[in-house]
Order: C-alpha cells, then sequence, then structure tokens
C-alpha cells in the first residue's frame, strides 16, 4: 500500500480562495468556507486588502496534528463510504494513534450491533475474513465493496485492536423510517436509547436537507425519516458510551459517514452529552462537507484513489426459487464463453451454496481478473434440471 501524506486544515477564520489551488493530500482548516459561496457571489467588493488567504505551502500535515488527536478519547474520522482514499486516511490517522497508546477500540458504523460476536472472533482469530463477512451479513447490511474497508480489517486483526460494531440493526431504523418509534414492537424498544435529544440545533435542518436525495423518500414522512436517523445516531453514540464506560482506558476511534459527524450534530454531541470526555473531529474533502467554522476540527485533504478492478463473470441475475438466475450476460462475458446459458440457475461459486445476490458477491469479494472459479449450476426445471459445473476464468 501506497504511502500517504495528508495536510490539514485546523479550525481558523480563512478564505479558501479555490479548491482547485489544493496540491494532493493537502489539509485545510475547518473552518474555512462558506466565503467561498460568498466570493462567487459579490466578488471582491471590499478590495484585496480584505481577503484573507490560506498558504497552502504552510498547511499543517497528520505529523504537526497527532499529538493533539492523540490527547483525546475520542476521535471521529468522517468518510465518504465509496472513496478508498478515505479509508486510508482512516487507516493512517489509525497507525499513528496506535503508535502512542496501544489501548486503541474501532467503532463502526458499517457493522450492526447484533454482529459484535463476529467482529470478536475475528480478531481473535477464530474465523477467517469470509467467515466474518458471512455471520456479519455485511454483504446484505453495508453493501459497500468490503475491499475499501480491508486495510483497516486487517490492521486491527493484526494488532488486536477491537472492532466495536456501532449500528443499531437494519429492522429497527426501516421500522422507524416506515411508521416512526411508535411503530416498533416491544422487544425492538428494547434495543434503542432510551435518552433521546431531538433538540440538537441545526440537527433536524441538516437531515431535512437531504431528506429529498433519498430515492422514495416524497411518499414518507419526514417526522419518521428524522426519528429513524436520530434513532441511527443515538444508538450509535449510546454503543460507544456503553464500551468506554466498561474499558476507562481505550481511546475510540469511530468510523462513519460524513454525516454523522459533520457539525458534531449527529453522534459526537449524543456521544458528549453520555460521556464528556474530550474528543476531535476530522472530516476528509470529498464528502459532501463544506469548509466552514463549525464543519470539524480537521479537514483532511487526500489524493483521490480507487480499488484495483474486482474479478467478474459477467452475468445479469435475477432471484429464483433456488439460486440465482442468468438473465442475460455482459458483452465480454466469461461465463457465455465457458458455456452458460441464459436461463441456468447459478447454485454454487467454488462449493459455496448461492441462494441471493449477497452470496455472489460473498463468493467474490477477493477474487481478481485472471483468477479461476468453478460455477455451479442448474439448467432446466424441475426433475429434469441437470447440475453442471463450469470453470470460468474471471474478467
Amino acid at each position: 500500500m501506497p504511502e500517504i501524506k495528508f495536510s490539514v486544515v485546523l479550525r481558523m477564520a480563512v478564505l479558501l480562495l479555490s479548491i482547485l489551488l489544493v496540491p494532493a493530500c493537502q489539509t485545510l482548516p475547518a473552518s474555512t468556507a462558506n466565503t467561498n459561496k460568498s466570493l462567487q457571489k459579490a466578488g471582491n467588493p471590499a478590495g484585496a486588502d480584505s481577503w484573507r488567504v490560506i498558504d497552502f505551502a504552510r498547511l499543517p500535515t497528520l505529523d504537526d496534528i497527532i499529538d493533539a488527536l492523540a490527547d483525546k478519547r475520542i476521535i471521529f474520522i468522517g468518510e465518504s463510504h465509496e472513496r478508498y482514499d478515505h479509508h486510508l486516511g482512516q487507516l493512517e490517522i489509525i497507525k499513528r494513534l496506535h503508535a502512542r497508546n496501544p489501548d486503541l477500540v474501532i467503532g463502526l458504523e458499517q457493522i450492526q450491533q447484533p454482529f459484535q460476536q463476529a467482529l470478536d472472533d475475528y480478531i481473535a482469530g477464530r474465523i477467517d475474513e469470509t467467515t466474518m463477512l458471512r455471520n456479519t451479513e455485511y454483504y446484505d447490511r453495508w453493501k459497500f465493496d468490503y475491499r475499501l474497508y480491508r486495510p483497516i480489517f486487517l490492521y486491527a486483526r493484526q494488532h488486536h485492536i477491537p472492532l466495536l460494531a456501532l449500528n443499531v440493526s437494519r429492522e429497527i431504523t426501516q421500522a422507524v423510517g416506515k411508521g416512526g418509534i411508535k411503530a416498533l414492537s416491544a422487544e425492538q424498544r428494547e434495543q434503542i436509547p432510551t435518552s433521546i435529544d431531538r433538540n440538537v440545533a441545526g440537527y433536524r435542518d441538516r437531515i431535512e436537507s437531504v431528506f429529498g436525495q433519498h430515492p422514495g423518500m416524497e411518499k414518507r414522512s419526514i417526522d419518521n425519516f428524522v426519528e429513524a436517523q436520530l434513532i441511527w445516531d443515538e444508538g450509535m453514540a449510546e454503543a460507544a458510551a456503553a464500551y468506554l464506560r466498561e474499558h476507562p482506558e481505550n481511546t475510540m476511534v469511530i468510523l462513519a459517514g460524513a454525516g454523522h459527524i459533520m457539525e458534531g450534530t449527529g453522534i459526537p454531541q449524543r456521544l458528549q452529552r453520555r460521556t464528556n470526555l474530550p474528543m476531535a473531529t476530522v472530516l476528509q474533502l470529498g464528502s459532501g462537507i463544506e469548509l466552514a467554522a463549525d464543519t470539524a476540527d480537521y479537514i483532511l485533504l487526500p489524493k483521490e484513489q480507487v480499488l484495483p478492478p474486482a474479478g467478474l463473470i459477467g452475468v445479469i441475475l435475477l432471484p429464483a426459487d433456488h439460486g440465482m438466475k442468468i438473465n442475460s450476460f455482459s458483452d465480454d462475458s466469461r461465463a457465455r464463453e465457458a458455456g452458460l446459458r441464459v436461463g441456468d440457475k447459478l447454485v454454487e461459486i467454488n462449493g459455496s451454496p448461492i441462494e441471493r445476490f449477497s452470496d455472489v458477491r460473498l463468493g467474490l469479494w477477493n477474487r481478481k481478473p485472471g483468477d479461476h472459479v468453478t460455477l455451479g449450476i442448474l439448467r432446466g426445471d424441475g426433475d429434469g434440471a441437470k447440475r453442471l459445473d463450469f470453470e470460468v476464468i474471471l474478467k
């Protein structure tokens, strides 16, 4: 993995003239903008002397701020889930913090609380990665390419750093999103925090601003949507607080989407309410954030990096009564070249059973172009169906 250098934006009143001027891997002080918008609208009405400019050559780096971060008990590091460089930035901070204090724990939005045992088993070496992904139902519940997070998981396992499942179960947030907290069963209510602060300044406004960006949200109640986000944020804060109370020697790094961290109104203020511990927030540009005084304590400017391509079998799949039915092929499908046909049902990949699409992702997550896989299929229907195996070279 290439070494990554970041610069950091600190909290200060400065004027960002152009993001385009920022060299790769630099960082800006978090309180920098909203001024960028006013510049575009007003030009320079007060003259050049009224402008305050960032000197990018003097921006601080991670080396400059790591001591300040290491003094905190809780460090939030936000992400755009699909940005590989954001996860490499998270890992870099984790490495530097761990070098100063081995009593570290990593809190994960990406894994839901009922699956904590799978994380414990993975860190302890009792199960491998594929089993951990299966036991956490990762591809059913989180769905983003696990390879984005893999360097963090591997580092945690290598150094025996606990991984903490922070997220509430999907069943709860979906139920609240549809019918509000009142729609939860008695059993589900026992799984959500009893303390919920609905009056955090700016929280509802921020949630409402993204309400229409979610497909189908216009058919749902904005009140239910806000309640679902509240359960999400309060639930993660409650899980983190409980761990910190039981492990007063640990420093916690929390990895979550930028929306749960920016301006502190999501998880940070709710965790502060429960613990009153010193904390810091770190965000990364490219996650839909604005450079403003209250955005975060630090903002990283990472150089964008992408994952290497994954191995593909080149089929379009639909659910079937058993396995996944091949509906069509990509133009350059290796599966079609190997002899598979439209209508075949994919039932195994390298001996692992396939019942739904997440099983396909699980069977291929660590495969690269050029790898060979054995696909088990059923051809035909009923008693006349034949079981066949095909070796396919991934594209």
